[in-house]
């Protein structure tokens, strides 16, 4: 039976991709007492990156909004391979946000919004965060964008 966090994805239409695997040398989340730190994810979907290229270039905002979305669900994919079940989340303490746009791109709280909404969307009050939102000069693997985790946990 799925837990309450994964019956309010069902509930919106959304599912969880694979858990990605690192691509350097790193690992994708560490637990610490009652944290769970979630490495930076990026718009992989299931094996392949969603979205490549400078944010006012060569994707429209719309589209890093949901290479944001992309990466929060990659959070909570992450998150439910670290800890089996998503209803583990006690709350989201804080999201980093960086953004690969144009010289003087300025909408970096905009793009991140797409993470944090969805967040909130599926988690509720747990959802809520502190938040960094960055203008970044280059993304790994040419991606738009970047959000990384800090995760209460029980």
């Amino acid at each position: 039976m799925a837990g309450e966090i994964e019956a309010r994805l069902q509930e919106l239409g959304l599912e969880l991709p694979e858990a990605a695997a690192p691509v350097a040398n790193y690992v994708p989340y560490v637990i610490d007492g009652k944290q769970l730190w979630v490495a930076g994810q990026v718009p992989f979907w299931n094996g392949s990156i969603k979205y490549t290229g400078v944010v006012g270039e060569d994707v429209s905002v719309d589209d890093a909004v949901d290479a944001a979305r992309v990466c929060a669900l990659n959070i909570l994919a992450q998150t439910k391979a670290a800890l089996g079940d998503l209803d583990r989340i006690a709350r989201v303490i804080k999201l980093g946000g960086f953004v690969n746009g144009v010289p003087g791109f300025a909408d970096q709280p905009k793009v991140i919004n797409g993470a944090s909404d969805l967040l909130v969307e599926v988690l509720g009050n747990k959802g809520l965060h502190a938040r960094s939102a960055v203008g970044a000069g280059g993304l790994p693997l040419n991606v738009p964008v970047e959000v990384d985790a800090v995760i209460a946990i029980t």
